[in-house]
């Protein structure tokens, strides 16, 4: 039985959201739907001491009306790439396996990068193989497949031959399940528990970017990243 997970590509995603890439047979990019401006499709958190800061690649919307994720443009007049390997390096600079994984990031961010969908798949791309993950991947704008809200959903996992679909549970507030038992596909909820691994800068803070756990935990990072023990609030 074929299992399909739909979600949004994000700058440097959470651990959640490779989870979620994880458990399924399919995993399709959601990149045509509508840029929520203050989402995560720009923007992740990483550890600093005292807590957390943000790491957010500026982007140009103004003017566009509902612009799709697979069209927004990265402002590339602002030298984001080299504030965000420098903020990475002097916080990590302490993580013993840091320094290969961000050479890698490194070279990824000499591409000259114009389009936000095109660096945040890149980048996941990257971040699953350090994870371990081999996943089929496709995005939804190759797929040429239409619907409403949970239609299209429900549209997709008929395209892949799906018999279960793994949604967020922030997708219970709007996502038709009856529509899709109708059609004999059973819809699951992703229930995920955070693992807790050693960190720098205190105490474990959860729901940061993954690239948190990769830069400090190294090659252990598929086996940590399966490890879901409960730890806070989810993002």
């Amino acid at each position: 039985m074929t299992t399909v997970a739909i979600l949004q590509p994000g700058y440097l995603p959470w651990l959640g959201f490779f989870d979620q890439m994880a458990s399924v047979d399919v995993f399709v990019y959601y990149d045509d739907v509508q840029f929520d401006k203050h989402g995560w499709r720009n923007r992740n958190r990483i550890k600093v001491p005292g807590g957390f800061a943000w790491l957010t690649v500026p982007v140009l919307h103004k003017g566009q009306d509902k612009p799709r994720v697979n069209e927004i443009r990265i402002d590339n007049s602002r030298d984001w790439r080299r504030k965000h390997l420098g903020t990475l390096r002097q916080h990590y600079a302490h993580a013993e396996h840091a320094p290969p994984y961000l050479r890698d990031l490194e070279r990824l961010f000499e591409t000259g990068w114009t389009l936000l969908a095109e660096l945040d798949i890149a980048l996941i791309d990257l971040m699953r193989g350090w994870l371990g993950i081999a996943t089929k991947t496709v995005r939804s704008s190759a797929l040429g497949i239409g619907g409403g809200q949970s239609g299209r959903l429900l549209n997709i996992c008929r395209h892949f031959g799906a018999g279960s679909y793994l949604s967020g549970p922030a997708a219970r507030e709007y996502l038709d399940v009856p529509m899709f038992e109708a059609d004999g596909i059973r819809v699951q909820w992703q229930e995920y528990r955070h693992p807790v691994y050693p960190q720098q800068h205190g105490a474990f803070i959860p729901y940061l970017s993954a690239i948190d756990l990769i830069l400090n935990a190294g090659k252990e990072s598929p086996v940590l990243f399966r490890q879901r023990q409960d730890s806070g609030e989810k993002q």
